[in-house]
Formats: structure tokens, C-alpha cells, sequence
């Protein structure tokens, strides 16, 4: 039982590590190569972790040596475009002008069903409104709207926003970042002096607290356990 605990940590530890070299994306914005090498992957770390006659050697040479082949792809499609052509794919221009492609539609094995599911899903009533939608590589499709059906922006307004900035988060379920709080020239004394201004006398007692850049400070309490 001990043996089969430690292979099982070790493969899925690795299998970790291959993931993250392969960069931070989900599922669904995984190339088709990426995705072949999960599936793979799977299967190869799934066989060790059931058969303890086989040696984990023999799962984890293969994982590393794919993990190793991933990483010379992604080092090519970086320093040559054919290449990165061959691997990806081009994205496809499969609306122009609000008129479907058909034949770009077709190539793609892409259906009406799914094109204005996809629409749909960003918001987007019919045909007449999209610009271009583009059928990237990764499969989600980018959809540009015409200039005329854009949302006014305040700058299209002649308005000034203030600009906030990225909110820090200083305090993450009663606990303090000090990283956070380092990165914006804070210390403890400041965090207990707004803590104490807010009515609570330590972080525990907070869910979240974050600050912008302008000083804007969002304070949310800890609700009691039911």
C-alpha cells in the first residue's frame, strides 16, 4: 500500500510540473498539440499507478521525454513562423462584413448551430452587428463588432475617469499578505491602525481587504461559520 501511495505521488507531482511548463491556460485554450500531450500523458502516468508489476520507470522516462519534446516544439513555433503555422494552424476569418464564410465554415467542420452559439455567448444578437469573427486556433472564436455597434467608451464621451488602478489584496481569508503590503510601501502598524478604524481588532476577523492604487481601501468581514 506504501508503494503504491509514493508512485502515485510521484506521477501526479510530475504531472504538475509538466502542466505548468506548458504555461497557464485552461482546457479549452489548450492547441491541438498541448491537448494530444495531456491525453497522453494521462494514459502513460494512469498504467504505473495500476500495475505496480510495471516499473515507474517505465511511466516516467516516456511522461519526461514528452515533457522534453513539448518544450523543443514551443522553443520552434517561437523562432520560426512556418513552423508555428505547420504545428497551430492559422486563425480563419469565418465573418466578414456580418456575411458568412461558407467555405472557411466548412473547412473548419464549424456549424451555424455553433457560430451563433458563440455569438450569443458574448453577447452578440445576429449577423449584422459582427464586423469579423475569427475563429482563432485554440478553437474560441473572437468576435469584432462594427464600430456603430461598439459600447461608448468615456473617452468617446469627452469624460476623464479616474484611473484606481490594481487593487492589492492585503488581507485573504483573515490572513495578511505581507508581500502585498511590502509591494505598497505598508506595514502591520498601518494594516492594524485601518483594521482598528473599521472596527475589528485583528485580521482574522476579516474575509478580504484590498487597496488600489489611489489609496481606495475595500474591507469585507468574516461571516460566522453556520
Amino acid at each position: 500500500m506504501a508503494v503504491a501511495f509514493v508512485r502515485t505521488i510521484i506521477l501526479y507531482l510530475l504531472i504538475i510540473v509538466g502542466i505548468r511548463l506548458m504555461g497557464k491556460r485552461q482546457v479549452g485554450e489548450l492547441e491541438p498539440s498541448e491537448l494530444v500531450l495531456d491525453l497522453i500523458i494521462a494514459d502513460l502516468a494512469a498504467v504505473p499507478m495500476q500495475d505496480y508489476g510495471i516499473p515507474l520507470l517505465s511511466g516516467i522516462v516516456p511522461i519526461l521525454t514528452l515533457l522534453s519534446l513539448t518544450l523543443l516544439l514551443s522553443l520552434l513555433t517561437m523562432k520560426s513562423l512556418p513552423f508555428r503555422v505547420l504545428l497551430c494552424g492559422r486563425p480563419s476569418v469565418i465573418v466578414r462584413d456580418g456575411v458568412v464564410d461558407q467555405r472557411e465554415m466548412r473547412r473548419n467542420r464549424f456549424t451555424l448551430d455553433e457560430l451563433h452559439e458563440e455569438l450569443r455567448c458574448q453577447g452578440v444578437a445576429g449577423l449584422e452587428s459582427v464586423k469579423y469573427a475569427i475563429l482563432e486556433t485554440n478553437g474560441q472564436l473572437s468576435v469584432l463588432l462594427r464600430a456603430a455597434d461598439q459600447p461608448v467608451t468615456a473617452a468617446q464621451m469627452g469624460l476623464s475617469p479616474a484611473e484606481k488602478g490594481l487593487p492589492a489584496v492585503l488581507i485573504s481569508d483573515g490572513r495578511v499578505l505581507s508581500r502585498n503590503l511590502k509591494d505598497r510601501g505598508l506595514d502591520t502598524a498601518w494594516l492594524l491602525g485601518q483594521l482598528k478604524d473599521r472596527g475589528f481588532s485583528r485580521p482574522a476577523q476579516v474575509f478580504f481587504l484590498t487597496i488600489d492604487e489611489k489609496g481606495s481601501i475595500t474591507c469585507v468581514p468574516k461571516e460566522e461559520a453556520p
